[in-house]
């Protein structure tokens, strides 16, 4: 019998966990209805302990970080759907208490699984009660209570968890009113007394006598995979309509971006979990939603960072539809006749950029005006993004789908119709053109209009400005030897091909190409000239 729970132990628990989870995922996918019956708890549940394992498997030889962190991080970037991305939540909670401890005697594990639970219920964006979280919750409670009574071994406080985790498994019917008239236990709530019973076992040698996990007879079952059919009863699901299971994981972001990440995507669906866990290269999240809006759920993960890993699973098993002509189109604001003439040709429709501005009337006019069904923007300005957005917005109030992908430059918007085909499903499509967008590092040289201090230092009108991302990199007095150097900087960080957009004057054009050809002869180089005057180069890399 163990004492305590050193990182040897604690492997051996996950592993555990797997099997357990592996025999009985098919039970547990079949008591899944809520907080939508598709039918895939057991199964998120699994995967998620599956790669928890395998990041551990993977460092175990390599690392000298504890088994603790390197279970929490593989759990938090392995997840998957609701109730996992929950799991993921309480091993990382766990992680976070008794990482680079001492091993956990039974009061610092009950003290730690408290807290696990507590971080649990911060992580749910709207948490419901008589789900894995109430579960959670009580084996905590149940852990802490058998300390304080004096029975502070760990296998006494184990048994607690476990005991008092299942007692409340067992009350989640009297809790939901789809699980009572269903006739079952919360799926996700009976995933974890799993995962306790296995630490059980681990811990005492003796696995834990259960009644079996089953619906009651007589129960109606519920129709698998057709979303929303006690939408009355839950006053936590999705919105209306067939809905989709977004799910990503977010790097390159900060906790300010994260909560306004959070509160939008509250406004957009529903189911929302957002779990946070530091990596080796900066702390990353996983982020899991129900909505109706694809696109925008994904515009959300793009502005607050950089989404990758990006899954998208219908939560009703409705087939696509076949592609009809027509039905999809995409609208660009695109800021000079040479550029127009090119996204016109590529089938785009274009809103032409006026020295007034670009109004959110100019374009939902152009979104109306294609009749399509399915639209996506793309604004090619970071200013224009949240006016796009707010055509969009009306737009969708008027019968259409449509996905802002959220370009900055017209060279991402070029990246964005190179991938679009409109074979795809319309949000696998936004995701697809967004993901080319985000990949597209993007540049510009323009000349200074006035005197400012910018993050290469002053510049003073008549200056050559080199932009990267939107932050002046390089100050010049020379448009091609600026240009050369703003393509040496963004080509330092890699890229496989160019694409250049030039100005009225092509000389600079030639002098840049000349440049790729000479000192990166392994880029690939495509060039467009026609480009808007007050701007003499654009860069995208990729």
């Amino acid at each position: 019998m163990l004492l305590a729970l050193d990182d040897a132990a604690v492997g051996q628990w996950y592993r555990a966990a797997v099997e357990v989870l592996s025999e009985f995922r098919g039970r547990l996918d079949d008591l899944n209805v809520f907080p939508v019956p598709d039918g895939d708890t057991g199964t998120n549940l699994l995967l998620t302990a599956q790669a928890a394992v395998a990041a551990l498997d993977a460092e175990e030889r390599r690392s000298t970080e504890s088994a603790w962190t390197v279970l929490a991080r593989g759990a938090v970037l392995g997840a998957r759907g609701n109730s996992g991305t929950i799991l993921a939540q309480l091993f990382r909670g766990l992680a976070d208490q008794l990482a680079g401890g001492p091993p956990a005697d039974g009061p610092t594990f009950a003290a730690a699984l408290h807290k696990a639970a507590d971080t649990a219920y911060a992580a749910v964006a709207d948490p419901a009660e008589g789900t894995l979280l109430t579960v959670a919750r009580s084996g905590a409670v149940a852990a802490v209570a058998a300390v304080d009574e004096g029975r502070p071994g760990l296998a006494d406080v184990v048994r607690a968890a476990a005991d008092g985790a299942r007692l409340a498994l067992d009350a989640t019917p009297g809790q939901l009113a789809v699980l009572r008239d269903a006739g079952v236990v919360d799926a996700g709530g009976a995933g974890l007394c799993l995962v306790l019973d296995a630490l059980v076992t681990t811990v005492t040698g003796i696995e834990p006598a259960r009644p079996p996990l089953a619906r009651r007879e007589g129960a109606h079952r519920h129709p698998h995979r057709h979303a929303y059919g006690h939408s009355a009863d839950v006053p936590h699901q999705p919105p209306p309509g067939p809905g989709s299971e977004v799910q990503y994981l977010l790097a390159d972001t900060d906790e300010d971006a994260v909560a306004r990440l959070q509160h939008r995507l509250a406004e957009l669906g529903d189911s929302l979990v957002v779990v946070g866990v530091d990596t080796p290269t900066g702390r990353e999240w996983n982020v899991h939603v129900h909505v109706a809006d694809v696109g925008a759920a994904i515009e959300a993960g793009i502005e607050a960072g950089r989404p990758y890993r990006v899954s998208v699973t219908p939560l009703a098993p409705v087939p696509p539809p076949a592609p009809v002509a027509g039905t999809r189109a995409v609208v660009a604001v695109v800021p000079s006749d040479g550029l127009a003439e090119l996204f016109v040709g590529e089938g785009v429709r274009v809103v032409a950029a006026r020295p007034d501005g670009v109004t959110e009337d100019d374009i939902l006019e152009e979104i109306l005006a294609s009749t399509a069904h399915e639209v996506a923007v793309l604004p090619n300005e970071a200013a224009l993004v949240p006016i796009a957005g707010r055509a969009a917005v009306r737009a969708r109030d008027a019968g259409r789908e449509v996905g802002v992908v959220p370009t900055r430059a017209a060279v991402q918007g070029l990246a964005a119709i190179a991938v679009a085909d409109p074979a795809r499903r319309f949000g696998d499509d936004v995701i697809a053109m967004a993901e080319a967008a985000a990949a597209t590092r993007w540049a510009e040289v323009t000349l200074a209009e006035q005197e400012a201090l910018t993050s290469a230092g002053r510049c003073r009108p008549g200056d050559v400005l080199g932009s990267a991302e939107g932050d002046v990199v390089v100050i010049g007095t020379d448009l091609a030897a600026v240009g050369r150097d703003l393509l040496d900087r963004l080509l330092s960080a890699g890229g496989e091909m160019a694409t250049l957009v030039v100005g009225p004057d092509p000389d600079l054009g030639d002098a840049v190409c000349g440049h790729l050809a000479s000192v990166h002869p392994t880029i690939e180089v495509i060039r467009y000239d026609g480009g808007p005057e007050g701007v003499p180069l654009q860069v995208g890399v990729e």
